[in-house]
C-alpha cells in the first residue's frame, strides 16, 4: 500500500521518488534515463508500418518496406512524407494521412508487447537507487493508459506524452519534460530512443543519448547522429549507466 500524504492523499511517484532521495538511496542529481516509448520500449513496429502504409494510400503510393522505413524516416514527419512524395504534402493531405494513420495504429497496437526484456531492466534500474521517465510524441491521453496497462507506471518518475499537434520534434518537449523533473540534472541524465530526433532533444537540453537500433531507424542512419548506437534495450541501459556516472 501507497502511504498517503497530507489529507490522506496519496503521494504522487515523483513524490515517493522525491523521498527515496532524502533518505539516502541516491543524490539529487542521481543517474536518470528518459525512456523513448515508441519503437523503444513498446515493440509497435508492425502497427506503425501498417499504419504508414494506411496513410500513404490515401494519396495512392504505394507500400513501402520496414527496410525502406528505417531508412527514409525523418521529423517533422512532413519530411518523410516529402521524401517519397518528392515534395511536402499540402495541409490538406497532411491532415487526412495523419488521421488515417492514428486511427490505424490505435486498432492495431493491442496486439503490441513491450521490447524484449524491458520489464527487467527497468525494475533493476529502479531497485539500483536511480530514477527514469518516459517522454513520448505519443499523445499523453493514449499514452499514460497504456503505459499503466503494462503495470510498469510505478518505475518512472514521470510519463509525458505529446500535447499540441503531431509531427514535430521532441526537442522542445524535452525541455518540459526536464523542467519538470526533481532532483535530476541534464548532465546526469541519458535518453534511450530509437530515433535521431531523441539525440538531438538530448543534446538540446544538454543531455546525452543513446540510440537502439530496434525501432525507426536502421543502424547507418543512427550512427550518423555520432552518438552512441545498439542493438539491444540491455546494452542501452549498460552504455547509460556509463555516461551517466
Amino acid at each position: 500500500m501507497v502511504p498517503a500524504g497530507a489529507e490522506g492523499v496519496p503521494p504522487t511517484l515523483e513524490e515517493r521518488w522525491g523521498e527515496r532521495y532524502f533518505l539516502g538511496m541516491g543524490k539529487y542529481g542521481v543517474a536518470h534515463i528518459v525512456w523513448d516509448w515508441n519503437g523503444t520500449l513498446f515493440h509497435d513496429t508492425d502497427a506503425v508500418i501498417g499504419a504508414t502504409n494506411a496513410a500513404f494510400a490515401e494519396l495512392g503510393l504505394e507500400p513501402i518496406t520496414l527496410e525502406q522505413y528505417r531508412a527514409l524516416y525523418c521529423v517533422p514527419v512532413p519530411r518523410f512524407y516529402e521524401r517519397l512524395l518528392g515534395r511536402l504534402p499540402t495541409d490538406a493531405e497532411w491532415a487526412v494521412m495523419d488521421d488515417v494513420f492514428h486511427r490505424y495504429y490505435a486498432e492495431h497496437r493491442v496486439a503490441c508487447e513491450l521490447a524484449v526484456g524491458a520489464r527487467d531492466l527497468l525494475a533493476g534500474w529502479q531497485s539500483a537507487g536511480r530514477s527514469q521517465s518516459i517522454l513520448s510524441m505519443y499523445g499523453h491521453a493514449d499514452l499514460v493508459p497504456l503505459v499503466r496497462g503494462f503495470g510498469i507506471e510505478p518505475h518512472f518518475v514521470r510519463v509525458d506524452g505529446r500535447t499540441g499537434p503531431s509531427g514535430g520534434s521532441k526537442a522542445e518537449h524535452m525541455v518540459r519534460h526536464l523542467g519538470a523533473l526533481t532532483g535530476v540534472e541534464a548532465a546526469r541524465t541519458v535518453v534511450i530512443g530509437d530515433a535521431a530526433d531523441d539525440a538531438v532533444a538530448a543534446l538540446h537540453v544538454g543531455a546525452r543519448a543513446v540510440l537502439y537500433t530496434g525501432g525507426s531507424h536502421g543502424r547507418a542512419s543512427l550512427e550518423e547522429v555520432g552518438v552512441p548506437v545498439v542493438d539491444s534495450l540491455e546494452e542501452a541501459v549498460a552504455v547509460a549507466e556509463r555516461l551517466a556516472a
